[in-house]
């Protein structure tokens, strides 16, 4: 499909943007500032492609030009409007460039509860040699468990460390793929699976999906009285797949060992929320670090996705209904 005009509202500088005009050419490209409203609507006119720093608003999609927009972060849902499957919009995001960091992050907050890290700084800071006789050295990660719910960038790239450090890998999504690199054992809700073998199985639980309808609290007090006791839990999906009221209680009663989340449902979390005090919880404020040139991972993302779009190929990071979070505000049609 050819691209004839472009509005581009990112903020790429030297050569990325070198780097993304190239990619473009021929076609004519429009930059503005997202907050420059005129700018804007004029670079919209006859425009087929818009590439955004941000989610798309009412000036988006007041263009009827447009058959492609793809925003440049990860998550899709502010951007998930009716108009855009009742148009047939193509909406892509960038999604997978932060997954080596998201990584990173999940070992962290793993290995904090593992290895009884807030305990030992509070032992530090009191100036208190507490010895392996005080802790349950039990739970290392070789050799264990770990299940992964959601094979996107993220869980595909935890699953190939997890492997390298020795564990058995377990991987959920919902679509049917050939088994990613580093999983053992592969399920999939398209062929009729469901979540039980990697709740009942994982010693780690680390979440990595979307916020649908369908994971709207997945992981809720049915989901924790299959795990086992000894089970950790790693949230870097989205605070609403999991039900907090019901992991305050698995927390307090010995249902689950622990849990490390850095996305809450709501965010930031209310400073009353029991989940601050409650023991074996390691919180963090969605705060994963970036990569060292987050820039470029985009723009390779955006830049693969205009030769797929010129070659009438599926798009990467494509926006479908089915991953779209409507609970409370009603379906979209």
């Amino acid at each position: 499909m050819d691209i004839k005009k472009v509005l581009t509202t990112v903020r790429y500088k030297n050569w990325h943007l070198e780097k993304l005009l190239d990619a473009l050419y021929p076609a004519e490209v429009v930059i503005a500032d997202t907050d420059d409203d005129d700018a804007v609507r004029e670079g919209l006119k006859g425009a087929d492609v818009a590439i955004l720093c941000g989610d798309l608003d009412d000036r988006i999609l007041e263009c009827d030009t447009l058959r492609w927009i793809h925003c440049d972060h990860a998550g899709l849902n502010g951007s998930a409007r009716p108009e855009i499957f009742q148009r047939d919009l193509r909406v892509t995001g960038s999604a997978g460039r932060s997954a080596p960091v998201l990584v990173e992050h999940i070992l962290f907050l793993a290995l904090s509860l593992i290895y009884h890290g807030p305990a030992m700084m509070e032992a530090q800071k009191r100036h208190e040699w507490r010895g392996a006789g005080n802790y349950e050295f039990d739970r290392g990660m070789y050799g264990k468990t770990m299940g992964i719910i959601g094979m996107g960038y993220t869980g595909k790239e935890m699953a190939v460390r997890a492997k390298q450090m020795g564990m058995r890998v377990l991987g959920y999504d919902r679509l049917t793929m050939d088994a990613p690199q580093g999983v053992d054992t592969f399920y999939s809700l398209d062929n009729g699976d469901g979540i039980d073998p990697l709740l009942k199985k994982s010693d780690i639980l680390v979440l990595c999906c979307h916020l649908s309808d369908e994971t709207y609290h997945m992981i809720n007090s049915d989901a924790f009285a299959k795990m086992k006791p000894t089970a950790l839990l790693i949230n870097m999906a989205r605070g609403g797949v999991v039900d907090h009221d019901a992991l305050y209680e698995a927390l307090k009663n010995g249902t689950i060992s622990g849990c490390g989340s850095d996305v809450f449902e709501p965010e930031p979390l209310p400073a009353d929320s029991p989940l601050w005090d409650v023991p074996n919880m390691i919180i963090t404020p969605h705060c994963t670090p970036e990569m060292p040139d987050m820039t470029a991972r985009c723009l390779d993302i955006i830049v693969e996705n205009i030769r797929r779009y010129r070659a009438d190929e599926p798009l990467n990071n494509q926006l479908v209904a089915r991953d779209v979070f409507t609970a409370g505000r009603g379906k979209l049609s």
